[in-house]
């Protein structure tokens, strides 16, 4: 099947390295000598230093011809930016083909919208006149670095349309992975959004040195948030018991690779936000999109007081200790 992946950060790079085990694999990168290195040293060294991309993934530096690749019969597009480069992406795709199937890769929502991933599509869809095929986005558990290492995982794909979700499954069901379908597109990029929010109160807990009670008091009660949010935006309450609620919000609250959790182990030891985001390197989409969350939770009504406190840490200074004891001297209620 040819596929083209649009981005050559750690993400895009290994689901490319990943799918080129099977398929006739693009990946596509703006940076066209950063791309020619990974093409030519097998390797990213820049996101993934160490190791080995499958020898059958091929770097493409041109865009137009990264499309046409994954505009052919039975292809497939993927998006592998942040957020934030979403809605170019996708009108590039539309303007060259808007007949192919298309994923986007990207967890959060977009800071000066709170829209989501497939909301911000849809809108780039209905400007060019409402008329596109089927698209959707795999999500769930996964650190870049062990995919790439081919080490397993499960994720699930998210779509109305039963053809995106087959073809996703073709592409990347295999090997170490497994792919799961599901029809609910909101629960499962509310629960991609929100968890990276919450890894970094985690990691702020686990920065402070607080122990293994509060962490795990915080992934629970952070999962209440996110489930609260979604089910307030029209998802499943059954998604978020699933690999894109609870499995995610595990992995990247709890596991080191987790940069969101990083940033949040970092403030609490004392360090500055800038600092933090310029020395990780990545993308922390739950710094990006910490606000947009908030300000959706009070249009909607829903009670966050976990991504009320990360937003007054990151965003106003507030100490990561006076942020824990405001939360601890909630008043009581039922859970």
């Amino acid at each position: 099947m040819p596929v083209t992946v649009l981005g050559a950060g750690a993400w895009g790079t290994a689901l490319a390295s990943h799918a080129a085990r099977v398929h006739d694999v693009r990946l596509w990168g703006r940076d066209a000598g950063e791309l020619a290195a990974i093409g030519a040293a097998r390797e990213n060294a820049r996101y993934l230093p160490g190791v080995p991309l499958h020898p059958g993934l091929r770097t493409e530096p041109d865009l137009q011809a990264a499309l046409a690749h994954a505009a052919q019969p039975g292809g497939l597009l993927v998006i592998a930016t942040p957020v934030a480069g979403l809605r170019d992406m996708a009108q590039a795709w539309l303007a060259h083909a808007s007949a192919a199937r298309m994923v986007w890769l990207c967890k959060g929502f977009e800071p000066d919208t709170g829209r989501l991933p497939h909301q911000m599509v849809q809108e780039v869809i209905d400007a060019h006149g409402g008329r596109a095929a089927g698209n959707g986005g795999p999500s769930g558990p996964s650190f870049a670095r062990e995919v790439a290492q081919g080490l397993p995982c499960a994720l699930t794909v998210a779509s109305d349309d039963p053809v995106v979700c087959e073809r996703v499954q073709q592409v990347f069901h295999h090997h170490a992975m497994r792919i799961y379908a599901s029809e609910d597109i909101v629960g499962v990029e509310v629960g991609g959004a929100v968890k990276n929010v919450l890894a970094i109160a985690t990691g702020a807990s686990d920065g402070l040195g607080l122990g293994l009670n509060a962490r795990a008091a915080l992934v629970t009660r952070g999962l209440a948030e996110m489930t609260r949010l979604g089910m307030a935006l029209g998802g499943r309450t059954e998604t978020f018991m699933g690999l894109t609620g609870v499995g995610d919000l595990i992995l990247t609250a709890t596991g080191d690779l987790s940069r969101n959790r990083t940033v949040g182990m970092r403030l609490a030891q004392g360090g500055k936000l800038d600092d933090i985001l310029r020395d990780l390197g990545h993308v922390a989409e739950g710094v990006r999109c910490a606000r947009a969350v908030l300000a959706l939770a009070k249009q909607q009504g829903v009670d966050m007081p976990i991504t009320e406190a990360v937003c007054e840490v990151l965003f106003n200074g507030l100490p990561v200790q006076t942020a824990v004891e405001r939360l601890l001297q909630r008043d009581a209620r039922a859970e």
